[in-house]
C-alpha cells in the first residue's frame, strides 16, 4: 500500500470570503475538494465558483446543528427556530434526533431536501460530510447514507483522526480524542455496508480551524499509509459570519498553508506530489 492524501475545505457557501479563499486555494494551491452549505447565505456565489473551476470536486456539508435549513419553519417546525436555523445544542439535539420519531421524520425530510438542492445546482456529487461532524450520530449518519443513496452518493467522511499520528506531531492524545477514534467506528462500518467509500484517516480535528503551515509541515511526513484526507477552513478574511460562528480559527494561516510552496515541496518529497493533490481524490 502507498500513502494518498486529500485536500479539502469545509463550508463552501458560508460567505463569500469563505467561497473565495476555497477558489484560490484551489487554483494556487493543493486544495482539490470543497464541502457545500446549500443553505449557506453565500451558496450561490460558491455555486458560481465551483462551475467555473470544474477541477474543485464539490460534496454535499449536511447542516444539521447551527446553521441554516432548506426547508421553511413550518415544514420542520421541531427542528429550526422562526429563522430556519438549526440550534447549537448537541447533546439536546442528540438525544432528540435519537429518541423522537417525530423530530426523526422531519430530520429526514430535511436531509432529502439538502441533497435535492445541491442536485439542483447541476454539480457532480463528489462526497458528503456534515457540519459539526454530526454523522457521527448514527440516526443522522444512517439517514445520509440512505438519501444520500437515491441521489448517488458514493463517498463519505469518517472523521477518525488516528491519535498515534497526531503524538508524533506533539498532540498528547486526550481521553477524547481516544474516544471520538472509537466512536467513529460505528460510522465507519455504516459507510461499508452502505458500500461506500471513505478515507482510512482523517486530519483536521485536533487542530480545527488552526492547521497552519508550521503544523502541516509536522503532519506531512508522518501521514499513515492509506488514504488520507486533510481539512481546512481557508477564507481570505474575516466577516461578520466568521466572527460570530468561528471567532478563534484562522482562517487565512489556514489559506496560506494550503497555498504555501513549502507545503508543496514537502509532499513531493514525501511522494505526494501534485498530480494527485490537483484532482482532489486518490487513484
Amino acid at each position: 500500500m502507498t500513502r494518498r492524501a486529500r485536500f479539502s475545505a469545509d463550508d463552501f457557501g458560508l460567505s463569500e470570503a469563505v467561497n473565495e479563499g476555497i477558489e484560490r486555494a484551489h487554483r494556487h494551491g493543493v486544495l482539490g475538494a470543497a464541502s457545500l452549505m446549500v443553505a449557506g447565505a453565500a451558496a450561490g456565489d460558491a455555486i458560481v465558483r465551483a462551475r467555473r473551476n470544474p477541477g474543485l470536486r464539490v460534496g454535499l456539508h449536511l447542516v444539521v446543528i447551527e446553521g441554516p435549513a432548506v426547508l421553511a419553519h413550518s415544514a420542520i417546525p421541531d427542528l429550526v427556530d422562526a429563522r430556519g436555523q438549526f440550534p447549537s445544542d448537541q447533546l439536546r439535539l442528540g438525544i432528540n434526533y435519537f429518541f423522537r420519531p417525530r423530530i426523526r421524520r422531519q430530520l429526514a425530510t430535511e436531509i432529502r431536501a439538502q441533497f435535492a438542492a445541491f442536485t439542483a445546482t447541476g454539480l457532480p456529487l463528489s462526497h458528503a460530510d456534515a457540519h459539526k461532524h454530526m454523522h457521527l450520530h448514527p440516526t443522522v449518519g444512517g439517514l445520509l447514507l440512505s438519501i444520500g443513496r437515491e441521489f448517488g452518493l458514493r463517498r463519505v467522511r469518517v472523521p477518525t483522526e488516528p491519535p498515534a499520528v497526531m503524538a508524533t506531531c506533539g498532540v498528547p492524545p486526550t481521553m477524547g480524542a481516544r474516544a471520538l477514534h472509537a466512536w467513529s467506528r460505528l460510522l465507519r462500518g455504516q459507510v461499508r455496508r452502505a458500500g461506500m467509500e471513505t478515507d482510512d484517516a482523517v486530519f483536521g480535528l485536533a487542530w480545527s480551524g488552526h492547521l497552519t503551515e508550521q503544523r502541516l509541515l509536522r503532519l506531512i511526513p508522518v501521514l499513515p499509509t492509506g488514504s488520507n484526507e486533510i481539512y481546512f477552513h481557508p477564507a481570505t478574511g474575516r466577516d461578520a459570519t466568521i466572527d460570530a460562528l468561528m471567532p478563534a480559527y484562522e482562517h487565512t494561516a489556514e489559506l496560506a498553508a494550503l497555498c504555501s510552496p513549502t507545503v508543496r515541496a514537502a509532499l513531493e518529497r514525501e511522494g505526494l506530489g501534485a498530480p494527485l493533490l490537483v484532482s482532489g481524490v486518490g487513484p
